[in-house]
């Protein structure tokens, strides 16, 4: 096991693409996995049978499907002198029955001889990031053998901020906190949260040797990573105090509570984001308006250079920009199309990953141009890549529009 790598969290990996038998129950009820031969490198030789998560993810739901089960791995022929034929086997579960024909398997044996087992729709934004995220982006879609990994700790093994967040997408929890700056949050918040924009700013003070004229793609990251680590390690502290203060019976306040920060930790992304996104306008004494009311009372994220100029009909609307700011992704990019209706051509920024070719190319249809920290762009493909703009060709956009607004002014 080598720390801050994905072999920290799995001894082995292994993907194969779902055959109809293994998928459809009503063409088999064999429970079985094909294609297994490559497994033995993974699981040995002897029968065992592992206590399993399961989970099934595609791009509709925002929340996975999510049980528990067994596989069993064992020699069919254990009894022959000179044959042998391994198989595994897996109890029905509500992710057996979510899964089809041509959906991506995955399965992965962990560190506490616990596997997880995770089904995802196959040509889907999550299925891209699970391929990246274990190494076998190349995987031929269509073998229905098992591609396995074992060695989880090469560079591209090495945990990102990007890795991090699959990964507790998927119920592994990452040690990801600093105690170091501990004292210090508890001293100046107390024990309670601050807003999102006094915790967005707290975290940038705390890296005084970021410039953030630097290259803003860099700069972005530096600010959102630690902001990340900030937080969990003041939530991390909150929440332990709230547990050893115990509910006394009360369940119905122990719900509220774990519903509360739950909900925290996905609306303060989002926000946070935002923060720090204004902070590089703010630094470039780039014009804009945030969360200003458009159309039908739509509120975009971000409107260039004014919703004073958005508004006046005079203004020329080829100088006027529009940008939406979201951690994630999924289907929830189509709320910028209708945001701005006097903008042709809307601008994404995003954290998301490995974002699926049939996404990106709806997004071109609906003229949805993304921006994505270049950190994040070696997730995508060669092809994808050359359609993505990074934060820094975003501000050089927006530079040059101001420039031209300021300079028509004066003539």
């Amino acid at each position: 096991m080598k720390k801050g790598y994905l072999s920290e969290y799995f001894v082995g990996i292994a993907v194969k693409t779902l055959s109809l038998v293994e998928a459809n129950k009503a063409k088999s009820n064999q429970h079985e996995y094909n294609g297994i031969s490559s497994l033995k490198g993974i699981f040995g030789t002897e029968k065992r049978t592992f206590d399993s998560s399961f989970i099934y993810m595609n791009d509709e739901d925002d929340d996975p499907v999510i049980d528990t089960g067994k596989l069993t791995w064992y020699d069919a022929r254990a009894n022959h002198p000179t044959r042998s034929e391994y198989r595994m086997y897996f109890t029905t579960t509500q992710v057996s029955m979510c899964a089809s024909e041509g959906d991506m398997l995955f399965i992965g044996l962990r560190p506490n001889d616990t596997v997880l087992v995770i089904v995802a729709e196959n040509g889907s934004t999550v299925c891209n990031q699970l391929k990246w995220l274990f190494g076998v982006d190349n995987f031929e879609e269509d073998n229905i053998s098992f591609t396995t990994r074992r060695d989880l700790y090469t560079e591209h093994d090495r945990l990102t901020f990007t890795s991090r967040l699959i990964l507790e997408q998927l119920g592994v929890s990452v040690g990801y906190s600093e105690d170091i700056f501990l004292d210090d949050m508890v001293k100046k918040f107390g024990t309670n949260f601050p807003s999102t924009s006094d915790f967005s700013t707290y975290a940038r003070e705390t890296l005084p040797d970021i410039n953030a004229l630097d290259d803003p793609d860099l700069v972005l990251m530096k600010w959102v990573e630690r902001e990340e680590l900030l937080f969990r390690t003041f939530e991390k502290y909150i929440v332990s105090a709230r547990l050893e203060e115990g509910f006394r019976g009360d369940v119905e306040g122990f719900f509220k509570f774990s519903l509360s920060a739950h909900n925290r930790r996905k609306s303060r992304a989002g926000h946070a984001l935002e923060n720090h996104v204004e902070q590089l306008f703010i630094s470039r004494h780039i014009m804009y308006g945030r969360n200003v009311i458009t159309e039908n009372r739509s509120k975009p994220d971000f409107i260039f250079p004014s919703i004073e100029a958005y508004h006046d009909p005079n203004f020329d609307a080829q100088k006027l920009t529009m940008l939406g700011v979201k951690s994630t992704c999924k289907d929830r990019w189509r709320q910028v199309i209708s945001e701005a209706d006097k903008i042709n051509e809307k601008h994404l920024l995003t954290l998301e990953a490995a974002i699926s070719q049939n996404q990106m190319n709806e997004m071109r249809e609906r003229k949805v141009q993304l921006v994505i920290p270049k950190s994040i762009h070696d997730t995508y493909s060669d092809g994808q890549r050359e359609c993505l703009m990074s934060v820094e060709n975003f501000i050089e956009i927006l530079s040059f529009r101001q420039r031209a607004i300021y300079y028509g002014h004066q003539n």
